[in-house]
C-alpha cells in the first residue's frame, strides 16, 4: 500500500471517530465532496500534522463545498 493510500486510510479512521459514522458513511462523504482528491494533492503538507488538524481541516473542506 502506498503512503498516499495509507495517509487516507488514517484520515478515514480518525474522521470517523470523530463524527461517530461508520466507514462506508465516511467514504461515501469523502467521495461525495472529493476529499480524497484533496488528501492526495495535499498529502506533502497534510501527512506530517496532527491528527486533530487534519480533521478540522477536512472539516473545513467540506463546508466550503456544501
Amino acid at each position: 500500500m502506498s503512503k498516499t493510500m495509507q495517509f487516507k486510510v488514517f484520515c478515514i479512521e480518525q474522521y470517523k471517530k470523530k463524527h461517530n459514522m461508520s466507514g462506508a458513511e465516511t467514504v461515501k462523504r469523502f467521495k461525495e465532496f472529493g476529499v480524497f482528491e484533496y488528501l492526495g494533492a495535499f498529502f506533502d503538507v497534510l501527512h506530517s500534522a496532527g491528527a486533530k488538524y487534519i480533521v478540522e481541516d477536512i472539516d473545513m473542506f467540506i463546508a466550503a463545498r456544501q
